[in-house]
Parts: structure tokens; C-alpha cells; sequence
């Protein structure tokens, strides 16, 4: 019993009770490092390692290497497969209509209107995932959507040429529209249909990674400011609630934070973006003609009208809301 007591002892000494005590969260994401969703999950495993003294850590995945889609990342988690995840949220429409609202045509045309609309979606966004049995963690913004190209675009006719890759149920609609091939494709799954000639155009805003990738198929970037996206983290609820009260509040202010700072990198995300595309032969279209942004104009309305009917009493609720806080 005494030699016992002594090993265990040199094994307090070698490894302490906190690193004993550690706990390992999978939180992946189908996004590169680094886009912002990367950048979420690696700033938010920072700041909660940090928070809780080490007990706390995340162990990121990226690129869908733990096989797990955004239309599948809620299921993954509330089944047990990981503890956490990224999803970007109109992939999510499915699960509760209010998903697709930050990714609506054409409703937002800023950063600062786009974060005024999360703050307003986001108790309804964290309703949605608490029915799920989740607990929103923090909220991605992304920069503004636009259309990558084998050729560039000059006319709205030359947008019925289209194959494109769309990212969630309604811009596939909307770019039906206007007569081009749409499918819903996760990001993770864009490239070999792009290497296959299946596709020939992406609608994304190429953030981070993403871009590296696109620009090696898609050498022209149409800047028509489709959307300011958002993509969701959240935790399984009761992985949450199986923390003491001191290492809830650490996952509280860590998510906040994470937050924070993913909107102060947006305000200077885009620019450098561009710089990176410029960089790598990107023709980037900042002006396109005013007839290619009106070819939209139909389907982006009846997209906002059916989301509407969809979501019932919240539309009204978040977009009256929304639009009265306009100049």
C-alpha cells in the first residue's frame, strides 16, 4: 500500500490534477483553417483553454475531415459523434426555417447591417438549436457571397450559362431563375465537381481557403454582394450542463469573445481576400453591370416572400425589425 501511495504521488507530481482533470471536445467544421469558420474554431479553442486553466480543450477537424457535412453537423452532435461544431447555417434550413434567414438574397448590404440582423435572429437561432438539444455557442459572419466564373460575366445573359454550385436550398432557386444549372453542394464536396467540368461556377465569397482553392478552376470573381452569410457553432446541451458552474461561464466568455473578434477580422476580411485573389490572377469584377445584379431582382423577392411563408409569425417579427432600423 505504501509503494502505491508513492507512485501515485510522483504521478501528481509529473502531471498535475488540471491536466488529470482535461477534457477533449471534437468540434469540426467543413471549412478550411482558414476561412472564418477556421478561425472561429481556432480562436474559440484558444480562448477556452486559456479560460479554463487547461481543463477545457478543443480538438478542430477542418475540411470535413471527420466526414461531417454542415446539413449534417446538428445531428452529429446531439447523436454523440463529436461535442461541438461549425455549420454554416443555410444548410441548416431544414432543421428550422430560421436557418436560412441570414443567407436571404440581397437583404443585407453591409457588415453593419449584417451584424444588426444576427442580433435579431439570434435568440430565435438559439431557440432552433435548443430544440435540437444544443446551446449556441457563437455566430460566424462571413463576407459578401459572390460568383466565381470559368468566364467572366458581362451580361445577364452570360448567367444562364451557369453550372453553379449553390449553398443551400434558396439560391438554388434564385439562380434557377435566372435560367442557370443550380445544385446544392457543401463546400467539401465542391472541388472534385469542379476537376470533373460538372460545374463551372461557385457561388461563395472564396474567404480564406476557400479561395486558394476556387481560383485554381475559377479564374473570374463577380462581386453581385449576394448575401453576408452567417455560419453557427453550438454544443451538445448536455455536454454543457455536465460542467460545473466555473467551466460553464469559461465556454460562455470564450464563445463571446470568439465572436467579438470574428467580427473585428471581418471589417478587413474582404480587402484582404481580394488581395490574395489579385495576387493569384483573379479578375475581380467590384461593378458589375447593373443588368447581371437586376437579373435577380425577381427571384430574390419571391425567395424572401416564401421564406416568409415558411417561418410564419418570426418573419415579420425579425424582418419589420430589421428594416425599421434602416436609414
Amino acid at each position: 500500500m505504501r509503494l502505491f501511495r508513492m507512485f501515485v504521488a510522483v504521478l501528481l507530481l509529473l502531471y498535475p490534477a488540471t491536466a488529470l482533470a482535461q477534457t477533449v471536445w471534437d468540434m469540426p467544421t467543413e471549412y478550411p483553417q482558414s476561412a472564418m469558420p477556421g478561425l472561429g474554431i481556432t480562436t474559440f479553442a484558444t480562448r477556452l483553454a486559456e479560460l479554463s486553466s487547461g481543463k477545457l480543450q478543443i480538438k478542430p477537424s477542418f475540411d470535413a475531415a471527420a466526414g461531417i457535412r454542415s446539413a449534417g453537423m446538428l445531428t452529429a452532435i446531439a447523436a454523440g459523434r463529436v461535442q461541438a461544431g461549425d455549420a454554416f447555417a443555410g444548410a441548416l434550413e431544414a432543421e428550422d426555417p430560421i436557418f436560412a434567414l441570414p443567407s436571404l438574397p440581397f437583404l443585407v448590404t453591409s457588415i453593419a447591417e449584417a451584424r444588426r440582423l444576427s442580433e435579431l435572429a439570434r435568440p430565435y437561432l438559439a431557440a432552433a438549436l435548443q430544440k435540437k438539444g444544443q446551446r449556441l455557442l457563437y455566430l460566424t459572419p462571413w463576407p459578401p457571397t459572390g460568383i466565381w466564373s470559368k468566364i467572366a460575366l458581362n451580361t445577364a445573359s452570360d448567367l444562364s450559362g451557369l453550372s453553379i454550385r449553390t449553398y443551400d436550398n434558396i439560391s438554388s432557386e434564385v439562380f434557377a431563375n435566372i435560367g442557370a444549372k443550380a445544385a446544392t453542394i457543401s463546400f467539401a464536396d465542391t472541388m472534385p465537381k469542379l476537376a470533373d467540368g460538372s460545374i463551372n461556377a461557385v457561388l461563395s465569397s472564396g474567404d480564406g481557403g476557400a479561395g486558394r482553392k476556387l481560383w485554381e478552376y475559377l479564374p473570374y470573381f463577380t462581386a453581385i454582394n449576394y448575401s453576408l452569410p452567417l455560419s453557427v457553432a453550438s454544443i451538445n446541451q448536455a455536454v454543457y450542463d455536465g460542467l460545473d458552474r466555473g467551466l460553464r461561464e469559461a465556454v460562455d466568455t470564450a464563445a463571446s469573445q470568439t465572436e467579438t473578434e470574428l467580427w473585428a477580422a471581418l471589417s478587413t476580411r474582404l480587402q484582404e481576400n481580394y488581395a490574395r485573389m489579385r495576387a493569384s490572377g483573379v479578375t475581380i469584377d467590384s461593378n458589375p453591370a447593373p443588368a447581371i445584379v437586376m437579373a435577380f431582382h425577381d427571384g430574390a423577392a419571391a425567395a424572401q416572400s416564401a421564406w416568409c411563408a415558411r417561418s410564419g409569425p418570426v418573419c415579420p417579427q425579425i424582418l419589420d425589425a430589421f428594416n425599421a432600423g434602416r436609414p
